[in-house]
């Protein structure tokens, strides 16, 4: 099969594409303005309650820059941007380390600050739904780790207590942008990221058996693809080497880890399906409660989106424009109908 041209009715929809489904420049700037806000006002209440807040660094896709913009799919909704607002405190008693003592705690604050605001609680965050602009934001109380700034523990419901580092995983990612950035073409990393996590959506809505596949399962993929195949010139063939590639490492079960910080050999494989954390190779982020069926509903949708990249390849190459369109569609959903073309 031949290469494709930058020029390529494919690629040409999926660049237009990309730049629609980032969030908009002005809810970016939003974004960074509301959460300086929110930062400000709940740390101020947790150090009037006595808690020691030794920083509330930036974290989640945001800071990766491979969040989506919100919108609305017949009766789905793509969740959109993913503002995570962790709050590293050092708790003076081991009541204080409690994660439910916390929520409670940062509940009471946001109740004070924002008392018209929806709210809702989560294993390990209170979530703020703004409903004037369409924003959320999960503050995220974490343990500060003793003689390490980028190291926190993050404290899930079940009493879990897990050792991660939000400034590690957003250079994980932008590491990998920039390495995509000194190669030839536009095509970037973390773009690649969008339209993989985008295509998740549209399948996710769409399946009875997986309704909730974790994002960084879903960046650690994407990285490990990156690593063996970077990517081409035409976001079309990058999306062809990924999803072909992810599909073949699920439907195997393949072992995934990353050196970037720690050496993972040490760590055991453990359960149906190994994917470690880049950061903390002492966990899995594969879902314990995946079963078999669930996995191999996973490999499915890989290698039906390989097989649908194939199809706009082969379309593209026999200067078929409308198949183009048609498999793209298949594989994105009606919204790269509207927004896969020049504005």
């Amino acid at each position: 099969m031949g290469k494709l041209s930058t020029k390529s009715a494919s690629h040409r929809a999926l660049t237009h594409f990309v730049d629609w489904i980032k969030p908009e420049e002005a809810t970016e700037e939003t974004i960074r303005t509301q959460a300086d806000d929110i930062r400000k006002r709940i740390k101020a209440k947790a150090v009037e309650d006595g808690l020691v807040v030794r920083s509330t660094p930036w974290s989640g896709s945001f800071a990766k820059k491979t969040g989506l913009r919100r919108h609305m799919r017949g009766n789905h909704e793509v969740e959109g941007q993913d503002v995570d607002l962790p709050f590293v405190v050092s708790p003076q008693t081991k009541e204080g380390e409690d994660i439910h003592t916390l929520l409670d705690k940062f509940e009471r604050y946001a109740k004070a600050i924002y008392p018209n605001t929806r709210r809702s609680t989560t294993k390990s965050s209170i979530c703020l739904d703004f409903k004037s602009n369409n924003l959320s934001y999960d503050i995220v109380p974490m343990l500060a780790v003793v003689g390490d700034d980028e190291a926190q523990v993050l404290l899930r419901g079940d009493g879990e207590r897990r050792l991660t580092s939000v400034q590690k995983h957003i250079v994980f990612v932008k590491t990998r942008t920039a390495k995509s950035d000194l190669l030839d073409g536009r095509v970037k990393f973390n773009e690649g990221v969008r339209l993989v996590k985008w295509w998740r959506e549209l399948r996710q809505s769409q399946s009875d058996v997986l309704d909730d596949v974790p994002t960084m399962l879903i960046d650690l993929l994407c990285a490990k693809a990156f690593d063996e195949h970077s990517v081409d010139e035409t976001y079309t063939e990058t999306l062809s080497r990924w999803f072909g590639r992810i599909a073949h490492i699920v439907r195997q079960r393949k072992r995934v880890d990353f050196g970037d910080f720690k050496n993972p050999a040490s760590t055991p494989s453990s359960g149906l399906w190994t994917v470690l954390d880049s950061v903390n190779p002492e966990n899995n982020v594969v879902p314990t409660s995946w079963t078999n069926i669930k996995l191999q509903e996973l490999a499915r949708w890989f290698e039906e989106a390989r097989d649908g990249m194939t199809r706009v390849i082969a379309a593209d190459i026999a200067g078929d424009e409308a198949a183009v369109r048609e498999e793209l569609v298949a594989l994105f959903g009606n919204a790269i109908k509207d927004h896969g073309e020049a504005p």
